[in-house]
């Protein structure tokens, strides 16, 4: 048997079909429709892994879009999914970093890997996906490319983490003769400072688990790591925790 995991965020929705292991795992735009883009998630996994409904034992829903999805079994917050998923990853995980499209969140676990303790970041989009999407945009620079121009470079001093005041800086940055890999670098600093300020807020515990699409940034890790003195854990594919830890938490439902 198997389960599915479903998590619908702002930017991206994620799904992974599981058995006790990850078997398969999708990643699309979510788009303007959450529940389209979910739909979509589940017709693809059960299509190309050549199953039917029938051998779903059950499917579970996470992710801010997750309100909008009347055909799972069971809806369940990105909290507890991430939780679930970072543990199934590495069980020895006991603080997460996840950093998505629009909030950054910090979880604490216990050796279980049940939520003991969690804090997100205020109502504005400063330090996560939204603000280094935009702040890249003004240079030129595809997030993807992030790390090759960061790399080695002198950060700017980008003293907004606001996005729109962000945006105005980078111009003046620019207009001064400041070079692109060095606001790379600051816009990275940027977010490994509001993150730093995010982790304080709780008892940072070893292991330390970064998830969510940001995470892919190795640059960031390293950032991130030389300011906390802690060696960060990072999976091979940073999305998909949350949706493999609601097909975790599926899988072992009654």
């Amino acid at each position: 048997m198997y389960s599915i995991g479903i998590d619908a965020g702002s930017v991206a929705t994620k799904g992974v079909l599981f058995n006790g292991n990850i078997v398969d795992s999708i990643i699309i735009p979510t788009g303007w429709s959450p529940k389209g883009a979910s739909l979509k998630i589940l017709d693809k996994l059960i299509e190309r892994n050549k199953i039917s409904r029938d051998d779903i034992k059950h499917i579970i829903g996470t992710g801010y879009g997750r309100i909008s999805m009347g055909f799972v079994d069971k809806t369940i917050t990105e909290i507890s999914c991430h939780a679930k998923g970072a543990y199934h990853l590495n069980s020895n995980i006991r603080t997460i970093l996840d950093i998505g499209g629009q909030d950054s969140k910090v979880i604490s676990l216990d050796d279980k890997g049940n939520v003991i303790n969690f804090v997100m970041n205020d109502k504005c989009a400063a330090g996560t996906g939204k603000f280094l999407e935009v702040t890249l945009n003004n240079l030129g620079i595809d997030v993807r490319d992030i790390d090759n121009y960061a790399k080695g470079s002198k950060p700017a001093d980008i003293s907004s983490m606001c996005t729109v005041f962000a945006e105005s800086e980078i111009v003046s940055l620019l207009a001064v003769g400041k070079k692109k890999e060095e606001i790379a670098s600051g816009v990275l600093y940027s977010i490994a400072n509001k993150s730093y300020s995010l982790l304080n807020r709780i008892n940072i515990k070893d292991n330390i688990a970064f998830t969510g699409g940001v995470a892919s940034s190795k640059e960031l890790k390293n950032i991130l790591e030389t300011k906390l003195k802690k060696k960060i854990y990072t999976s091979s594919n940073t999305q998909i925790v949350g949706a493999l830890g609601a097909a975790v938490i599926g899988f072992n439902l009654k």
